[in-house]
């Protein structure tokens, strides 16, 4: 089966924001284009298990013409409102009595992802807007490279016990918490196969896992940056982060439906140029 990939990379060669390019924002920015965009970014992500944020943030920044922390702001929102709803069918496909067993991996990666969230929003919030794009991009490619290692790789379990276990994990959660509080994700794309590689767990139950660890992770990230200023990018733009959030998440839900008809050997390369592709354009955007 042929999967051609959206044109995104013609819609995020969009100038720097100037006076004349910012009085047609609002034009771009509306309600419709928002959640057909969420849509198409969640359909892609779900289709591979993952909730698109990382499809998303480049539409923000190259489509909609948004300043790099705007977009992760607006990222980490529609995110937090994708896994929040994710939650409850995810105990419908894995029970919480199935979950209860594994829950120092959670403890375990948590004690470093709740720092890392607050260090990564803290750096975001003290960056240059040129130097953030610049991180984004490099971040993209790393997202990128986890989605081939996990779609095409044959990821075997570390064998680590004791200690040495409890202070990967710390480190692990530490540098997924800083990635995800950077780009606005939720961060599963990491969290996944960490939790795969190092505590040896099923894939389906490393799954319903990594979203236990976002949540609170994302929490923290979240509230580090409503202490700043370009927090207000979500008030000023309710109608579109609402229909967004909607479209994102019907997307994830429709994707997931579709999970085993493109195989993801197939998409996940496909999807990993596309976030190559995207990193280019949000480098140059910069």
């Amino acid at each position: 089966m042929c999967v051609d990939l959206p044109p995104w990379s013609s819609a995020m060669s969009i100038e720097h924001p100037t006076h004349s390019t910012r009085t047609s924002l609002p034009e771009r920015r509306n309600k419709w284009a928002a959640g057909g965009a969420g849509a198409a970014v969640g359909l892609l992500g779900g289709m591979i298990g993952l909730g698109g944020a990382e499809f998303r943030l480049p539409l923000l920044i190259g489509l909609f013409g948004f300043l790099a922390l705007e977009a992760v702001i607006l990222n980490k929102a529609m995110s937090l409102l994708v896994v929040a709803t994710a939650l409850p069918a995810r105990l419908v496909a894995v029970p919480l009595e199935q979950l209860t067993p594994h829950w120092p991996i959670i403890v375990n990666l948590l004690t470093g992802s709740l720092l890392g969230a607050y260090l990564g929003a803290t750096w975001a919030t003290r960056m240059r807007n040129r130097t953030l794009h610049r991180v984004l991009a490099i971040l993209l490619i790393l997202i990128a490279a986890a989605l081939l290692v996990t779609h095409l790789g044959r990821v075997q379990p570390a064998e680590l016990q004791g200690p040495l276990q409890t202070i990967t994990g710390v480190a692990a959660g530490a540098g997924i918490g800083v990635v995800a509080a950077l780009m606005g994700v939720a961060g599963g794309e990491l969290l996944i196969p960490t939790i795969v590689l190092l505590y040896g767990a099923d894939i389906k139950i490393a799954g319903s896992l990594s979203l236990a660890v976002s949540l609170p992770t994302m929490l923290v990230a979240f509230a580090r940056y409503s202490h700043d200023k370009s927090f207000a990018v979500l008030r000023h733009n309710r109608a579109f982060l609402l229909a967004m959030a909607i479209g994102s998440v019907a997307g994830t839900a429709a994707g997931g439906a579709l999970l085993d008809v493109v195989p993801t050997e197939v998409l996940g390369p496909r999807l990993a140029v596309l976030l190559v592709i995207s990193a280019r354009k949000v480098w140059q955007h910069g």
